[in-house]
């Protein structure tokens, strides 16, 4: 009868939400228990940590959104338990952060603040209590409670990496090889003595790392460039991955990096399309950019506009990614915390996607094809507007 399809529907939606919110706060626990054994090398615990603050915005957004059918004793209750994993974050920071020995601290909490077991307990009580069942316990703890939600956790912001890139871009500069030939309108370095692979200050370039150079993939950064084609697919292809890599400082260029076994930075591209492979992916500062993305995790990015995902093509794949889930549309944008989508990047329309061919006869280069004609092919123009993007 139609008389009770309505009072079913809220309990189901509140107990689907309560089973969702809790295997979320689970995956975040766990998360958070394996920072400490994560490398501080590379930026990997700094990413580690943004995907935390990443999952914590995301899940406060969920329960934000869910307002609309869960009673406001239980949003208390979560909203406690999301103050609680802010809190647990802050412990573990604090516990990894130089000169604290990697020993947990005791801070003193807010009186009003609850463990996240007691947010599960009183959450599983009032799921009891909704479904005619009896419970033990009363309500004086979330009746205690701030009934605000909370929207946004204060920490959810990005650290500042400008150090620690700069940093590693100045070690992989220093030993870059600087064999590259101006005068050679295709190019091939072959590494042969560089341990890492830098490409940087280059203009007008079509530059193709061959595989030979794989033993060179510790890590790369691609720089300061200007109306380029850098194509290391091939580098990385015979599984071979950077270990990570850094993209900074480009414009109107294309940009094949191939396959990333760790975290990629991405920052201040404009009028680009890039091509990459990673486990982590991180964009700041970019305008202007198409990114076609296979990535293991949810991509990150902030400070950015009008840029657009899709994913990766199937040429760059391996046969282990196809296997694979494939996060690529899943972005959080650090500057945009509201539940609605954020402005700053959309889906690439597919049929704005390059086609196939393009990837497989124009951009490899060859007779009759130069660096112009590829930029062409891939619609980049030196002052190209976003009308004309």
């Amino acid at each position: 009868m139609t008389s009770t399809d309505t009072p079913d529907t809220e309990p189901e939606s509140n107990e689907r939400f309560f089973r969702h919110f809790q295997n979320e706060v689970t995956a975040l626990q766990e998360q958070m228990d394996r920072l400490i054994n994560t490398s501080a090398s590379g930026g990997e615990r700094s990413d580690a940590i943004d995907h935390c603050l990443a999952g914590i915005t995301r899940l406060a957004q969920e329960v934000n959104s869910a307002s609309s059918y869960i009673p406001a004793y239980d949003q208390r209750t979560y909203s406690a338990a999301i103050k609680a994993l802010n809190d647990r974050l802050s412990d573990v920071r604090a516990a990894i952060a130089p000169k604290a020995k990697f020993s947990f601290k005791s801070v003193p909490k807010n009186a009003s603040a609850i463990s996240l077991n007691d947010a599960a307990e009183i959450a599983k009580q009032h799921r009891i209590e909704r479904l005619g069942g009896k419970s033990g316990k009363d309500d004086s703890t979330t009746s205690s409670m701030d009934s605000s939600m909370a929207v946004t956790p204060t920490e959810a912001r990005s650290p500042n990496l400008v150090n620690s890139d700069a940093v590693a871009e100045d070690d992989l500069l220093s030993s870059g090889d600087d064999a590259l030939m101006h005068e050679v309108s295709v190019r091939k370095p072959s590494f042969s003595q560089a341990t890492n692979i830098a490409i940087s200050k280059e203009k007008n370039a079509h530059i193709i790392l061959p595989s030979s150079a794989s033993h060179a993939t510790t890590q790369g950064a691609l720089t300061n460039l200007r109306r380029c084609v850098v194509d290391m697919s091939v580098l990385t292809a015979r599984g071979k991955p950077f270990a990570g890599l850094i993209v900074k400082n480009v414009k109107h260029s294309l940009l094949i990096c191939g396959q990333v076994a760790g975290p990629a930075h991405i920052t201040g591209l404009h009028n680009c399309i890039v091509l990459i492979n990673s486990r982590q992916f991180r964009m700041h500062e970019c305008t202007n950019v198409d990114v076609y993305l296979w990535c293991g995790s949810r991509p990150i990015v902030e400070d950015v506009k009008d840029v657009r995902f899709a994913p990766l093509p199937e040429k760059y794949l391996t046969e282990d990614d196809k296997t694979k889930t494939n996060m690529w549309q899943d972005v959080d944008d650090f500057k945009w915390l509201k539940s609605e989508q954020s402005p700053n990047w959309s889906v690439l329309p597919e049929n704005d996607r390059l086609e196939h061919s393009i990837w497989t006869d124009v951009v490899p280069g060859g007779p009759g094809q130069g660096l112009e004609d590829i930029l062409k092919a891939v619609r980049i123009w030196p002052e190209k507007s976003n009308a004309e993007k």
